[in-house]
């Protein structure tokens, strides 16, 4: 039966009121949504899907808005609500058993890479609503393996761009279709398995959905529905609330277009008002020439990946958490980019970068609430440094690799707890990356090592999660591998309140007989043989305080654990060990931190009140800005102000505190990296009469820094927000 889906859906009316079977009902969708994940990942066979989880599953309203999603890529989110309202948007006639497939990045995808699906839901010959699936495919053609070429200059060489086509026609496979899409990858096998495992996903969610609507009736399923996605949003509303209106401007970059190293920055301004969110990112540098671009799809998928795991704690993940948020930006911008520019790269390039900034931004008001301060969080594994591996195995068959190793990345450190180590980025809330037996029996690689990387995360009073590293080679006589990354010679996982960012990527390759040699972020394509090494480390977490604040025994523990060396918890923490290295030793320690904070100075700073101590000096109705930063109302005038908790104050009737901070040129630890690049400055802020470092601001050399923080102070007057110990 052929319905066209502009027709009016299933209606509400009649639905059950009893909350037991609602509950139910709500149980049932988010289960279907799981199941839909076990029969994708039990019918590919690629590993991206069965090891990495890069996927997505979910279900959606009939206007495109998604009810249910798995707790895999929080990017993935959007793009395939985007393929339906195309399909909507076009007044596609659709009928029980179609299955549309597409990949255009104009469209809704994030690149040519992520290949989804969706199917209308039709139940008794009324649309109920949408399954939809989408998953990275390791190549679907263009003119390098994998799809994302340095090379490109325009979308049309990076790879088969699929709109919105019907692969399935009521229920009959198109193997013409398939055909097509297949001859365009270099790993047709492995794409066409993925493909036959959308569709089982698929039939799953349309069988599953039509036996709940039978059972308790269409009015009902429906009606929760929408209520599922209105609770959401009601809940994050109410949680807005809590947060202090304000602007917030925040700033990343990522290097190296494939052709030039340039620097593209992504500018966010965050305006918090009353329940609503908006970001603008229109300070974003124009799109580039190479393919590190996003579309406005990647955008959305960028703001989302951050908004939805930041603020929807405690809250079910649904389109109802992206109902307060509004974007803005022109189009052409690296994050908006419009045809024929590249976009292949724009996962880990653009789309990430975005992600960073929304982060930092929300992390910002959340260190500002008491509520929710404890949950504040430092930047977390600010790149995805990427690996591929193409070639023949030792049967002489075409072999292809999209490694997925560099999830393990450091996550973020949290006002009161360290960041965890190689807990990946936080897009990905179940990150799962292959054990090292699985990739080495599916393709020709060869681990020397796979390990943490000492010193990566971020110094601060709560320390940054460490990041991996490996050390990789092949087992076949040459293969071709496909190197590239942003972070090389940019800190994107940054700090919070004066901790330092999480170490960049280094990325070095040793040719037979040769010394190592730093590739910088995107050497591309090279050869590679058994006698070859290629070695990683990926970012770390940023941290959170100044680093001279962290406890010494916790910086001991650190040392006896392998995560922070000697070197680093003299040069970062300002920690001396006693002669037989065992021991902190307090005198030496003292003496250094000073030293330290004399040398951000320039002078003798006064005595520093102890960070224990800071929390019981804290007034009840002050509001922490930063570990050494807090928002007092001056009982004399009446005004707000950003003061120290030695009584310092650097601003007056605003939170523009850094008008009233010491601000010095700070030179990151080798630990941090040494390849900054030379269009970046870093400058540190510091109270200038403790020289307790307040915050830690990468920018564009010759550019001053910028306030990042501008609260509605009135706002604190209409809620009657009081700090109480949020530390």
């Amino acid at each position: 039966m052929t319905v066209a889906i502009d027709v009016a859906p299933v209606s509400p009316d009649g639905a059950s009121t009893d909350q037991v079977i609602r509950q139910v009902v709500r149980s049932r969708l988010v289960a279907i949504t799981d199941q839909m994940r076990l029969a994708l990942q039990s019918v590919s066979g690629s590993p991206t899907v069965t090891e990495a989880s890069d996927f997505f599953t979910g279900i959606y309203l009939p206007d495109g808005a998604f009810v249910t999603m798995g707790h895999q890529v929080t990017f993935e989110a959007p793009p395939v609500g985007s393929l339906i309202r195309h399909l909507l948007s076009n007044g596609t006639k659709l009928k029980d058993g179609d299955r549309i497939i597409g990949n255009d990045p104009f469209i809704g995808a994030l690149h040519q890479n992520d290949v989804q699906m969706c199917a209308p839901l039709i139940v008794d010959g009324e649309l109920l609503g949408w399954a939809g699936v989408m998953a990275h495919e390791t190549d679907i053609g263009g003119m390098d393996f994998a799809s994302w070429s340095p090379k490109a200059t325009e979308v049309w060489q990076e790879g088969l761009r699929i709109p919105a086509v019907k692969l399935v026609d009521g229920g009959e496979l198109r193997e013409d279709v398939l055909e097509m899409i297949l001859t365009a990858s270099r790993l047709p096998d492995q794409v066409g398995l993925d493909i036959r495992a959308f569709i089982a996903t698929l039939n799953v969610a349309a069988e599953r959905l039509t036996d709940l609507s039978h059972r308790y009736g269409k009015s009902t399923v429906l009606s929760v529905m929408h209520t599922m996605v209105d609770d959401a949003e009601a809940l994050v509303r109410a949680r807005l609330r809590e947060l202090p209106d304000g602007v917030v401007h925040t700033r990343d970059f990522l290097e190296h277009d494939g052709k030039q190293n340039l620097l593209f920055v992504i500018d966010c301004v965050l305006t918090k008002r009353g329940d609503s969110l908006h970001f603008d990112f229109s300070g974003s540098s124009p799109q580039a020439n190479g393919f590190v671009n996003s579309s406005r799809a990647g955008l959305a998928g960028g703001v989302a990946g951050a908004v939805i795991p930041t603020l929807g704690f405690g809250i079910p993940w649904n389109e109802g958490l992206l109902r307060p948020v509004e974007i803005s930006a022109p189009d052409g911008l690296v994050c908006t980019a419009v045809p024929p520019a590249p976009v292949g790269s724009a996962t880990v390039e653009a789309v990430w970068t975005v992600s960073n900034v929304v982060s930092a931004a929300l992390n910002r008001l959340l260190l500002a609430s008491p509520k929710y301060a404890h949950r504040a969080q430092a930047v977390s594994s600010g790149t995805m440094a990427t690996f591929n591996l193409s070639g023949r195995d030792r049967h002489g068959k075409v072999f292809g690799l999209h490694l997925m190793d560099p999830l393990a990345g450091g996550f973020g450190a949290f006002a009161d707890h360290d960041g965890q180590n190689a807990a990946g980025p936080i897009n990905a809330p179940c990150p799962s990356i292959a054990d090292v037996e699985v990739n080495e029996q599916k393709t020709p690689l060869f681990y020397h090592y796979r390990r943490l990387a000492p010193g990566t995360g971020g110094a601060g009073r709560r320390r940054g999660g460490l990041g991996a590293e490996v050390g990789i080679t092949v087992s076949v006589p040459q293969a071709e591998a496909l190197v590239m990354t942003h972070g090389a010679e940019v800190p994107n996982s940054v700090g919070l309140g004066g901790g330092l960012p999480g170490a960049m990527v280094s990325q070095r390759f040793r040719a037979a007989g040769e010394q190592p040699r730093d590739l910088g972020p995107k050497p591309g394509s090279f050869p590679i043989t058994p006698a070859d090494l290629f070695e990683v480390t990926w970012q770390g977490g940023g941290g959170i305080g100044d680093p001279l604040d962290r406890d010494p025994a916790d910086v001991l523990d650190d040392i006896r654990y392998g995560l922070v060396t000697e070197v680093e918890a003299r040069e970062s923490y300002g920690v001396v060990l006693a002669g037989d290295g065992g021991s902190v030793d307090a005198t030496a320690t003292a003496a250094a931190r000073r030293e330290r904070r004399a040398a951000r100075l320039g002078v003798e700073p006064v005595a520093v009140m102890d960070p224990v101590a800071v929390t019981d000096a804290v007034p009840s109705d002050a509001v922490r800005l930063g570990d050494r930063l807090l928002l007092v109302k001056d009982a004399a005038t009446g005004r707000f102000q950003v003061r120290t908790p030695e009584g310092v104050v650097l601003s007056s009737g605003s939170t523009k505190w850094r008008e009233g901070a010491h601000r010095f040129a700070l030179t990151l630890p080798p630990s941090v990296g040494t390849a900054l690049h030379s269009d970046l400055a870093v400058t540190g802020w510091a109270c200038p009469s403790t020289g307790a470092l307040l915050a830690v601001d990468v920018h564009l050399s010759g550019h001053e820094p910028f306030h990042d923080l501008e609260l509605d102070l009135a706002s604190f007057e209409r809620t009657g927000t009081t700090a109480g110990d949020h530390r």
